[in-house]
C-alpha cells in the first residue's frame, strides 16, 4: 500500500491529474469550441438565393438565416465566401468553416464526409437553356453541345451516372465560376446549357429573363446545411434545433416569403421590359434617384423601383385618372408635397420620396421592417384609409393586422360587399395595392442584382450577432 509521501503514491498522482486535464481538453465538443472561440465560421456563395449585398449589407436567405443561428448560439458569425459547392466542401473539410449554409443538397451532393441537418426547402435540379434556342426534350437532344457545371453542384458519380444512360452526354466543369456567372453565360448566348437547382433559376430569371428551365434532372430534394462528419453530433444537434425552433416560431417561413415571395409568377414581356429600360431610361434619371433617397432616408433603388411601377421610368407618363410623372402623382398628393410640375423628373421623385416618407412614418412604430415599407406601399397605391380597413378585417379574421403577409390576403376583400360594408371606408379594389407591392418588391430586388457590387471569395468581415435584424429595405 503507498503512502501519501511515497515517490510511487506521488508519480501515479502525476499520471492522473495529467490524465485528467487531457481528458477535459479533448473531451470538449465541437460546440463548445464554436462557444469558446465565441466565432460561428460558415462558408457560403455568392448568389440570390444565397448571400449577397443590398441597401444594409450583407444579406441573403443563406446568410440571415446563419445570422440567427450564430445569436442563437451567442457568438459572432464570420462569413467565408467560396466560389462554388466543390469550394464550400472543401473549406468544411479542412476545418476552415465550421457550417457550410449554401443551399445544398446531399441527394446531388454525395460525399460521405458530410453531415446534413434538416431540410428547410425543396429544390429540383435543372438543365437550363436560352430562349429561341430548341428545346431539350432528354439529355440526348443536347448533344453536339456540352453541358457546362459549376464545380460541385451535381457531384461526379451521378454525372457518370447520366453518362451511363446517355452515352453521348458531354460536360464541362467550371472550377472557378458560379452558376450565377453561368446562368448569366446562358442569357448571353456564350454558352448553350447549365444545370442549376429550381430556386436559383426562379431568382435568376428575374434578371436574366431568356434563360429557361429545359427538364428537370430528379424528383425535388431538400436542402440543408452541412458539417464535417464526425461521431461528435453537438454541432449538428444545435443546428436541429435551432431551425425547429425557427420553424415553429414563423421565422423561417417569413424568411422564405421575403425572399422568394414576389418570385411566384414570372412574366417574361415585363422582366424583358424591366432589365432593357434599366439600361436605357435609368441612367436618365439616376441622380435623381439617389438625391431623394438620402434627403428622405431611402435606398435610392426602392424608389427607383416605385417609379418603374408608376410609370416605368416614363418622365411624360400620364393616366386617364390625371395621375403624371415618373412618380404619378395626383393633383391631390403634389400639393400636399408642392410639386408645382409633375412633369418635371426632379419635382416628381422629390414628391414621391416626401409622400412615401410620410406614409411610412404614420404607419404605427411597433412594426417592424420590411412589413412596415411594405404596409406603407401599399397605402401608396390604394390610400391609408383603406389600408386601415384591412388591417382591422385581417385582425377580425384571425390574422396580425402587423404583417403584410397576413394583410395582403385580406386587402382583396375590399371588393365584397359582405367585407367592405363593414368597413369606414367602402369599397375598394383591394387586389390592386397586392400586385402593386409585390411588383415593387420584384423590380427592387432585381435592381438589387443588377447593382450588386463584385465580391471575392475569401473571408468577410466578423459580425457581432446580438440582436436580430429583420431584413429590411429602408
Amino acid at each position: 500500500m503507498f503512502t501519501k509521501s511515497s515517490p510511487a503514491c506521488l508519480a501515479l498522482l502525476a499520471v492522473a491529474a495529467l490524465s485528467l486535464l487531457t481528458g477535459c481538453s479533448g473531451s470538449r465538443t465541437q460546440l463548445e469550441k464554436i462557444q469558446e472561440r465565441g466565432e460561428l465560421r460558415v462558408v457560403t456563395r455568392v448568389g440570390p438565393t444565397t448571400y449577397y449585398i443590398d441597401s444594409d449589407g450583407e444579406t441573403g436567405l443563406e446568410y440571415e438565416m446563419a445570422r440567427l443561428f450564430a445569436r442563437d448560439l451567442g457568438v459572432k458569425l464570420k462569413v467565408i465566401i467560396a466560389r462554388n459547392n466543390a469550394e464550400i466542401i472543401n473549406d468544411l473539410k479542412a476545418g476552415r468553416a465550421d457550417v457550410a449554409a449554401a443551399a445544398l443538397s446531399k441527394y446531388f451532393i454525395r460525399d460521405d464526409s458530410l453531415m446534413y441537418g434538416p431540410s428547410y426547402q425543396w429544390v429540383t435540379p435543372q438543365l437550363v437553356y436560352r430562349n429561341g434556342r430548341k428545346r431539350p426534350v432528354t439529355l440526348a437532344d443536347v448533344f453536339p453541345d456540352q453541358v457546362h457545371i459549376a464545380d460541385g453542384t451535381i457531384s461526379q458519380d451521378r454525372l457518370d451516372e447520366l453518362k451511363l444512360e446517355y452515352p453521348n452526354l458531354s460536360w464541362y466543369v467550371h472550377k472557378k465560376k458560379s452558376d450565377a456567372e453561368l446562368l448569366k453565360m446562358v442569357e448571353n448566348g456564350q454558352i448553350a446549357y447549365t444545370v442549376v437547382y429550381s430556386n436559383e433559376l426562379r431568382q435568376a430569371r428575374l434578371f436574366n429573363p431568356e434563360i429557361r428551365a429545359a427538364l428537370n434532372l430528379s424528383e425535388p430534394r431538400p436542402l440543408a446545411w452541412a458539417v464535417r462528419r464526425s461521431r461528435d453530433k453537438s454541432l449538428l444537434n444545435a443546428i436541429y434545433r435551432f431551425q425547429e425552433k425557427i420553424t415553429a416560431d414563423g421565422d423561417l417561413d417569413e424568411l422564405i416569403e421575403y425572399f422568394y415571395g414576389y418570385t411566384e409568377y414570372f412574366d417574361y414581356v415585363d422582366s424583358r421590359k424591366f432589365v432593357d429600360r434599366f439600361s436605357r431610361r435609368l441612367p436618365d434619371y439616376l441622380k435623381t434617384f439617389k438625391k431623394a433617397a438620402d434627403k428622405y432616408n431611402f435606398d435610392w433603388r426602392l424608389l427607383a423601383a416605385v417609379s418603374y411601377q408608376e410609370s416605368h421610368w416614363n418622365r411624360r407618363a400620364r393616366s386617364p385618372t390625371g395621375v403624371r410623372g415618373l412618380m404619378m402623382l395626383t393633383q391631390t398628393t403634389a400639393r400636399r408635397v408642392e410639386v408645382k410640375n409633375r412633369m418635371d423628373p426632379k419635382e416628381s421623385v422629390e414628391g414621391g420620396a416626401q409622400y412615401l416618407r410620410d406614409l411610412v412614418d404614420r404607419i404605427p412604430a411597433r412594426i417592424p421592417q420590411p412589413d412596415r415599407t411594405w404596409l406603407a406601399l401599399a397605402a401608396y397605391n390604394v390610400g391609408m384609409g383603406h389600408l386601415e380597413d384591412a388591417r382591422i378585417l385581417t385582425e377580425k379574421r384571425g390574422g396580425d393586422p402587423d404583417k403584410w403577409e397576413d394583410v395582403k390576403k385580406t386587402l382583396p376583400l375590399l371588393s365584397r360587399k359582405a367585407w367592405y360594408k363593414q368597413t369606414k371606408h367602402g369599397y375598394a379594389r383591394g387586389i390592386e395595392p397586392v400586385r402593386y407591392v409585390d411588383n415593387i418588391r420584384k423590380y427592387y430586388k432585381i435592381l438589387i442584382q443588377l447593382t450588386q457590387p463584385k465580391i471575392q471569395p475569401g473571408n468577410k468581415n466578423t459580425v457581432e450577432a446580438v440582436t436580430i435584424r429583420a431584413p429590411r429595405v429602408l
